[in-house]
């Protein structure tokens, strides 16, 4: 049993967070594939860019001093659908040790109630086609599975 996702801080990154981010987000099957976390440049300067755009929040989840999940929400103002204002939460991870105990709901409904609070209109969200707990998980969450995703590497 996972300890409580109540005793969790959540704030925003900062730049000494980014080891332990890129931690989470290689500690699953896809991201082992994806990420490289000994190589930490890229990521800095991801970081360095994110934390510079203002519709841009990258928020981890703290305990004892250790990063146990992250997320990025970012604002996307628009024109389709009358004007509406969008946000996409992507790279949620919560680590193995903390998943089951609420922490990943807490996170998306910080997400949610931020994207509320910047005035967004519509929080959208992909997963990988092979995360079938994670799509249960956004549906409990009152997300809807409405959309097809395409990705096209370049």
């Amino acid at each position: 049993m996972s300890p409580s996702a109540e005793a969790v801080t959540l704030r925003p990154a900062r730049a000494e967070d980014v080891e332990g981010i890129v931690a989470l987000l290689a500690d699953d099957v896809l991201g082992a594939q994806r990420e490289t976390p000994d190589d930490l440049a890229p990521y800095r300067e991801a970081f360095a860019r994110l934390e510079t755009d203002p519709n841009q929040t990258l928020l981890v989840a703290e305990r004892d001093g250790r990063l146990v999940g992250c997320l990025q929400l970012t604002v996307i103002p628009g024109l389709a659908r009358r004007g509406t204002t969008r946000s996409i939460i992507e790279a949620v991870r919560v680590s193995s040790d903390e998943r089951g105990g609420g922490l990943g709901s807490r996170m998306i409904t910080w997400a949610v109630e931020e994207s509320r609070r910047l005035g967004v209109d519509l929080v959208q969200l992909t997963s990988d086609r092979s995360r079938t707990d994670a799509h249960r998980f956004y549906e409990r969450l009152g997300f809807v599975p409405s959309h097809v995703g395409f990705k096209r590497a370049l």
